[in-house]
């Protein structure tokens, strides 16, 4: 049995496995007790970043073999856990860079121009032209924190735009050929050095012990008071109490935060971020479009199926 306990494209599903017993129910990352009753005859398990895979559900699945990942983040999957038990973890790679790289650019020309957002102004007949002066992108520096495929993705549509760009990434030598692109070169600094030298900051960063609330208060401090924070990467990377602080003090020009410490964000918590300037917020949808949410079904549909073509039934 494979089970689907997040959304995911139909036609992947419908087609991809057809013949196969599947259960397919995006409520089932909501509803345990339901998922927990179809565990014991799973050999295949496929989630996005909600379902929890943890110990206490790997005990419920003796029989399970393969976890397809809907996405690359991981962090809410057990992964020694699955090791420890012979489960291999497979996620899409690759297939949704386009679609975070897109969400940075798009957000960062947003915040940046800042005149995209004046309906209720000239609705009301207050044509606020004078204080919607905004900022270009060309010329400005995109400081990337973590220099993977999906930065190096943003990275490409930054210099196609006129953008300089830099990147801190400690586990890429300053010899690697990632560093100069076909597309053109990027610059590797300190941590330090890109939170005080960048106009916009996007984080490309899993969620671990060393990367937990980087974005704290005192990096905020070293960052140029009109910068823009972008964060589609994962919401414990980034302290939201100090971005809340930084925007409203006027130390921080703009956030967009796409990934949250608790999701999803319920109404109190979702309070705190009520009538901040210059902040947009979204639902953990940078990655996911049309077009991304095909790859990475139709990817996760193969990943599983190679993977348990290979195993004894």
């Amino acid at each position: 049995m494979i089970i689907i306990t997040e959304f995911m494209d139909e036609a992947a599903v419908q087609e991809g496995l057809a013949g196969l017993d599947v259960v397919y129910d995006p409520s089932l990352v909501d509803n345990p007790e339901a998922l927990a009753k179809h565990l014991p005859k799973a050999r295949a398990l496929i989630v996005r970043n909600r379902t929890q895979v943890r110990p206490a559900l790997l005990d419920l699945a003796p029989d399970l073999r393969v976890v397809g990942r809907l996405g690359v983040g991981l962090d809410n999957i057990d992964i020694e856990a699955c090791k420890a038990r012979g489960i291999a973890v497979c996620p899409a790679t690759g297939a949704n860079d386009d679609s975070v790289a897109e969400y940075v650019i798009g957000t960062a020309m947003l915040l940046l121009r800042g005149a995209y957002r004046a309906n209720d102004g000239l609705v009301a007949g207050t044509w606020p032209r004078n204080r919607l002066t905004g900022r270009e992108i060309s010329g400005k520096v995109l400081g990337l924190v973590g220099f993977g495929s999906i930065a190096r993705a943003t990275a490409q549509r930054a210099v196609a735009l006129g953008m300089k760009v830099a990147a801190y990434d400690p586990f890429l030598p300053p010899d690697s050929p990632a560093w100069s692109q076909s597309w053109g070169t990027v610059s590797p600094l300190d941590l330090d050095e890109l939170l005080a030298g960048s106009d916009v900051i996007s984080l490309h960063v899993p969620l671990t012990t060393d990367t937990r609330l980087m974005i704290n208060p005192a990096a905020i401090a070293r960052m140029r008071d009109d910068a823009i924070l972008i964060n589609a990467a994962r919401g414990g990377v980034v302290d939201e109490a100090a971005v809340i602080k930084a925007l409203q003090d006027g130390t921080l020009g703009g956030a967009a935060l796409d990934v949250f410490e608790t999701e999803p964000l319920d109404a109190q918590a979702g309070a705190a971020f009520a009538q901040v300037p210059n902040l947009v917020l979204t639902p953990h949808i940078a990655g996911v479009t049309v077009e991304s949410n095909t790859r990475v079904s139709w990817l996760t549909v193969r990943n599983v199926l190679d993977h348990l073509e290979h195993e004894p039934a």
